[in-house]
């Protein structure tokens, strides 16, 4: 088995975008907002920024070392695509028995009459996410794609139907489009 002697992943940083790395703490710093994530708990792993650049690599790393190392790479690529462009998922409400209310209150998403059921069904809104209901869509937008990813799937899980046929109470919030906050 040849094992490499460093594996590294170089990405380069867009104009209007800062990246700040203090040990494995990394910030960046854009025009929709700024993000910083805390990769203390990696051991074997380094970040460095310079002329532009940010390099994320490892010496004579093993398997689970290689793997970890693309990880942070991706989790800090994601952080610049959301400081830049921002990220949206849109989800459909769906209802054949009862019509279905959705609104916003506080941090908190509520669905009420869910299948005629007399209290609301509750979804947590996570992070610094914005959400809106806008006919018979709920638009989740942020600049955290792991926060706007978790608000949607809360909103989705709130509505999940158990103990009844899904063919006949097809009633729900379902994902049909998730992407960047700028429309791509």
């Amino acid at each position: 088995m040849v094992r490499d002697v460093i594996v590294k992943e170089v990405i380069s940083i867009p104009d209007g975008v800062e990246v700040f790395c203090e040990g494995m703490k990394v910030r960046v710093k854009g025009p929709k907002g700024e993000l910083l994530r805390d990769f203390n708990n990696v051991r074997n792993v380094k970040i460095s920024v310079s002329n532009g650049r940010l390099v994320v690599y490892s010496f004579f790393p093993n398997r689970r070392v290689k793997s970890i190392t693309y990880t942070i790479a991706s989790h800090i690529k994601n952080m610049i695509d959301g400081v830049t462009r921002g990220y949206r998922y849109k989800l459909k409400v769906v209802y054949s028995h009862f019509p279905v209310t959705v609104r916003v209150s506080g941090d908190k998403v509520l669905i009420e009459n869910f299948l005629g059921e007399r209290s609301p069904r509750v979804a947590r809104i996570m992070g610094k996410v914005k959400v809106s209901v806008v006919g018979d869509d709920v638009i989740v937008e942020g600049i955290d794609v792991d926060d706007v990813a978790q608000t949607a799937a809360s909103i989705e899980r709130a509505t999940k139907i158990r103990e009844l046929d899904r063919r006949v109470f097809s009633d729900g919030i379902f994902i049909y489009e998730r992407g960047y906050g700028d429309g791509e």
